[in-house]
């Protein structure tokens, strides 16, 4: 009998309830088929049948004495110490990652292990690092939350569609601005330019002041020296803070081998990475902050600095694997968690000369210190923040 076809614990005894009349009715040879017959369909052993069978009730007892632990309390604080360091992700993509982290951390002596605890921690699974994170999930410190117009003429020939999401090539870029206004979108005020490469999770994030041409170009500038790849598509949506014509013609003039494209009017879904990465990785961390002043968006990519560390060299993510359809319904499935640069290392894009930086890069940096360091430099940003709007009211 195939796997999937074979009985539940509680289909088994209800099938052996619902054959136990005919048994206690039967005699004695016809009382030895029903047991063959029990025992060929439920899989239970013959004598296991018996004893169920002439025993005082059917009904399945709890067990009387728990089940002894198969990871100590090292392994629980080795794993809270790596859901820490990697900003509490969930159990998925956490659990292919732990030996790796956890032996990284080990040498900044963020925590101590031991070549049993390595052993438990690579054999692990899913389900049982779930229902250890379960637990402390009241111990997270989370980082604090916070109609109809004229068709721009500037976006003809720009061909609209959506990147694919299962293509391996790095260097297709979903782009996206986020505004920093407050409550007030009046004046000129900070704004994030965030670019996801769809291939490999790669983000890069600039924070600038306005949002017109010279602030624009220079982000995007910033942006190319920093990538350790080429960009080959710049994916935006239909904003006039991309097309216009100063910007439009910079790219197709200046900017040589990048392809632009857009998404659909009101198709928000087809910039879904960068949709999705503008809360976790924008919103998550400045919610309603207004930004006013140079020295406020100076302070924004000082922070940045340290996300592009800490976001692409050590922050698993998973990535869509299949998608198939059963009926009506769709069926999606994930490959395992890996940070952007191992998906980066694996498409053998980068230069030697980068993948030793950056793997350089990656070794001398410790995750659970750079990530204090984010929460520190984001709790002085919003300290300024509330500072500068108290003093405007």
């Amino acid at each position: 009998m195939p796997m999937q076809d074979e009985m539940t614990i509680d289909e088994r005894r209800k099938y052996v309830k619902l054959m136990a009349s005919r048994y206690q009715k039967a005699k004695r040879s016809e009382r030895s088929q029903l047991l063959t017959e029990m025992e060929q369909v439920s899989k239970l052993h013959r004598k296991h049948l018996i004893r169920l069978l002439n025993g005082e009730s059917l009904e399945r007892q709890k067990r009387q004495t728990p089940r002894s632990r198969s990871y100590g309390l090292e392994v629980e604080e080795v794993i809270l110490r790596v859901w820490e360091s990697l900003e509490y992700i969930c159990a998925e993509r956490l659990t292919p990652t732990l030996v790796k982290t956890a032996n990284h951390l080990a040498t900044f002596g963020a925590l101590v292990l031991t070549a049993e605890v390595v052993s438990q921690l690579a054999t692990i699974s899913v389900a049982t690092v779930e229902r250890l994170l379960r637990k402390h999930r009241s111990r997270k410190v989370r980082l604090p939350r916070p109609g109809p117009r004229r068709a721009n003429q500037v976006t003809k020939g720009v061909p609209m569609k959506r990147i694919a999401w299962d293509i391996k090539e790095p260097g297709h870029f979903e782009v996206d601005l986020v505004h920093h206004s407050g409550e007030s979108t009046a004046g000129e005020y900070g704004h994030t330019l965030q670019l996801i490469d769809v291939a490999t999770g790669w983000s890069e994030r600039v924070m600038l002041l306005g949002r017109g041409y010279q602030a624009m170009r220079e982000a995007f500038e910033q942006v190319s020296k920093r990538v350790p790849f080429a960009i080959k598509e710049l994916h935006p949506d239909n904003g006039p803070e991309f097309f216009h014509w100063h910007l439009v013609r910079y790219w197709k003039e200046q900017v040589t081998g990048v392809h632009l494209s857009r998404s659909r009017p009101y198709h928000k879904n087809d910039n879904r990475n960068v949709e999705q990465k503008n809360d976790t990785l924008v919103c998550q961390y400045f919610g309603q902050l207004q930004f006013e002043t140079a020295e406020q968006s100076a302070a924004g990519n000082r922070l940045y600095e340290r996300m592009w560390i800490y976001y692409n060299l050590f922050q698993p993510v998973m990535h869509l694997k299949t998608i198939t359809m059963e009926g009506d319904k769709v069926r999606r499935s994930w490959d395992e968690a890996q940070t952007p640069y191992e998906r980066l290392k694996a498409t053998c894009v980068l230069s030697q000369q980068h993948q030793q930086r950056l793997q350089a890069l990656c070794e001398q940096t410790n995750p659970l210190q750079l990530r204090k360091e984010i929460c520190a430099g984001l709790a002085l940003l919003w300290e300024q923040a509330t500072v500068h709007d108290a003093t405007a009211a």
